[in-house]
């Protein structure tokens, strides 16, 4: 059984790291139509307490997570709790 590892995506805000498929900056158009696709569909999840998104997460679910964080900093918080283990 795989051990659930969550990922600090900002404000306290936490999601799944193993359902996470990418971790992409959200200034390409492509980008934008996933996020207003998400949206359309109901699927979209702004944890960004109306900050700047700075980070789109695409989950494996088909869920699209906006973040407040640049994906160096959500990556890296990643990288370092599994380095801490």
């Amino acid at each position: 059984m795989e051990k659930i590892q969550f990922m600090n995506i900002g404000y306290g805000n936490v999601v799944s790291a193993n359902r996470v498929i990418a971790m992409v900056s959200p200034d390409s158009a492509p980008v934008k139509r996933m996020i207003q696709d998400a949206k359309e569909k109901g699927s979209l999840i702004d944890a960004t307490y109306g900050r700047k998104t700075r980070c789109v997460i695409i989950m494996d679910n088909g869920a699209v997570v906006l973040s407040p964080n640049v994906p160096e900093t959500v990556g890296g918080r990643l990288s370092a709790d599994q380095k801490g283990m």
